[in-house]
Order: C-alpha cells, then structure tokens, then sequence
C-alpha cells in the first residue's frame, strides 16, 4: 500500500491511542441497521491517507454489496473534508482516541486498516473486539507473531479477516493464475517477479519503527507474493542478498533492495527483485513451451499480458472488466460475510508472505540458504 500523505503526528497520536484496549473482551457484533440479502455492507475507513482517499474510497461508488459508512482519522480536517464529500454524518467519524466506539453503530459491518504497517496489529485486534468484520491493508503485519495474534482475534470474535490482495481481482491476473497454473506453457520452471520505484524522502515508509522494513516490506510484497500465486505452492528454501547505499539519507534505517530466490516443492525457482531505486513492475512465468509475461503487472491500471508458446509471440487483450480490482476486493470480503465463506486472501495468506519475509530477511543477513519449515 502507498500512503505518501499520512501526517506523521496522527500517527503518532494513533500509536498510543487505545494500547490498553488490545487487552479488552471481544464485543458482540450489532444488529445491522438495515437488514435483507440486498443490504450493502458498510466499511469504516482507518487512515484517510492517499491510499485510502484516491483509490479505495472513490470506488464504492461503483460496489454492489459495499458502502462508506464511517472514517477514522487523527486529523479533523480530514474527517470534516471526506466526511462532507462521501455525505458521512458526523456520528460516523471518529478519531483514534474514540475508535473503540465503533462496536456501538450498527452501521459498521467491515473495518478497512489502512494504516502503516506499524498499526495494522492493534487496530485488527480492536476492531475484532468491537465485534466487526476486517480488511487489512498488506503486507498484513510486521512480524510473523503479530500476524497470528491478528488471526487469532478475528477466530475469537468469529470474525473475518480479509488482507488487501487486489491484484487477486485483477483479471489479468487471475488469468496468469489460470494459465500458469494450468499448464499452458507448459509445467512452470522458472518465475521472475520484479518490482521497484524510486521512493522519494521523509515519508513512513523510510522509517523502520513504522514501516517494519524497507523496500521488501512495501514493493516488495507484490513480487513475493505474485510468485507464490503463480507457483500455487509455498516455497521451502529462501536465499536473498541485500543491496543498500547507506550513505543515502532515505535508507538510513530500512533496506533499498533486496534480490531473493525461492525455491518450490515442485522444482520451480522464483527470481524476484524488490526495490526502492529503480522503477519496474513486471513478472514472468516460464515454461518448457514459451512463457506468460505480465508487464506492467500489478499497478492501479493498464495492465499487459503477452503469451511466447510455441514460437509464437501474442498480446492477451482482455475486455474491460465489469468491476475494476478495488471493487472486486471490497465486495468479494461483503459477499463472503453474508454467504459465510472464508476470502480468496483470508489472514492466513497474509500469514503466509509473512514467514517468508521474515526467511528473506535473515537469508540476506546471514548470507545463507533458510529453509522454511512446514506452518
């Protein structure tokens, strides 16, 4: 996720906003205010960042089981700002201080964190408590401890948890799924992932207490977790080298790149790039009789797929989609709630990119080979 406008004193302010309630009994889950199979859901908004505010809210417009229904933020202005644009009553927007009110309107049926990385446990957890259902931005978590508490707060208070996958909407991307998957290239061998952007200064995301990492913990993710969607396997040995210009300020505390190797039950190699220096976004799935590639891969928009099998070379153009991938992951976790199935990306697959970091990470640091151990 990217949210290049998040005020760092709201931040701060969220940070110790509500530590104590983390530790507070599960609330039971309201009545809906309106009810019947139509019912659009409502979702809160946490974090009123860019993220938030230029992709995630101007699509609820287009939902069918989906609806604004509240905002949280530490910036009155902001809350009066979008609070008037999305026609969001006033005792529907809350501060950080006042969130755990939540579990008192039944208008709420869905928490959205989108919040830095450093947040995303205690606000899961808080939400679950106030007896609601939650989407949580990625990577889900920073740490692999904290992604299991999240999990397990949901469990507990009988919840859904779904993590902001989007691209697993895409129809581009559910297409590579299908092909590679299938065979169509024949059995995959090699995936390359790589993702990048040239982050600019003085933003969260360069500061490790927030961020949890670096560019692995951000870009990053996209190339992770596209190999191991691509592969429909989890990987068992990780290998990864660093690459830092720490005489640069922005990485004064959290990695530039890091260049890590997967290796699958199957056989299959993945050779994925994250970065904070260098614009690219792209993947490729590699098999005995040609390869998909997806470039660009997994932006907002303008994805491109182009097919090599057999010796011949061929664009994919897909018709333009009924709903775009953030209309498709808000309503997918609606749809889910009211037929009672687990997401597409439930907690655990955020789970999941978490232990993976965490072996990218120390491969990088020990210069060795980790092997991942069976979840």
């Amino acid at each position: 996720m990217r949210i290049e406008d998040t005020n760092r004193r709201d931040i701060l302010l969220a940070m110790g906003a509500g530590l104590v309630a983390l530790n507070t009994g599960t609330a039971s889950a309201q009545a809906p205010a309106q009810s019947g199979p139509q019912r659009k859901l409502g979702y809160a908004i946490v974090g009123l960042g860019s993220y938030a505010t230029r992709q995630i809210m101007p699509q609820f417009a287009n939902c069918a089981h989906s609806r604004l229904v509240a905002l949280v933020s530490g910036t009155p202005e902001k809350l009066a700002r979008y609070g008037a644009e999305y026609a969001i009553p006033e005792r529907n927007r809350y501060s950080y201080a006042d969130f755990d009110k939540i579990r008192d309107n039944p208008d709420i049926d869905i928490v959205y964190v989108v919040l830095p990385n450093s947040l995303h446990a205690e606000y899961v957890v808080r939400a679950a408590q106030a007896g609601k259902h939650v989407m949580c931005e990625k990577p889900m978590a920073t740490s692999v401890a904290e992604a299991r508490t999240m999990i397990a707060a949901c469990h507990k208070a009988k919840r859904l948890l779904m993590i902001g996958y989007r691209s697993r909407f895409e129809p581009y991307n559910r297409l590579a799924i299908e092909l590679a998957r299938g065979g169509h290239v024949g059995p995959t061998r090699i995936i390359t992932a790589e993702h990048g952007f040239d982050a600019q200064p003085n933003q969260w995301r360069l500061d490790k207490p927030m961020s949890g990492g670096g560019s692995l913990m951000d870009i990053g993710i996209y190339s992770l977790n596209a190999a191991r969607y691509l592969a429909g396997e989890e990987p068992v040995q990780v290998s990864a080298i660093e690459s830092t210009d720490r005489s640069d300020p922005r990485f004064r505390t959290v990695e530039d790149r890091i260049d890590f190797m997967l290796r699958f039950p199957s056989g299959i190699i993945a050779n994925c790039v994250s970065s904070y220096s260098s614009n690219h976004n792209g993947y490729r799935v590699i098999g005995t009789k040609g390869y998909i590639d997806m470039e660009p891969a997994t932006p907002y928009e303008g994805q491109r797929m182009t097919i090599r099998k057999d010796g011949q070379t061929t664009p994919r153009v897909l018709p333009a989609p009924l709903a775009n991938q953030f209309v498709g992951q808000l309503d997918h976790l609606s749809d889910c709630i009211k037929a009672g199935r687990t997401p597409i990306v439930p907690g655990e697959e955020g789970l999941a990119d978490m232990r993976v970091i965490e072996a990218i990470y120390r491969a990088a640091r020990e210069g060795r080979t980790v092997t991942l151990a069976a979840a």
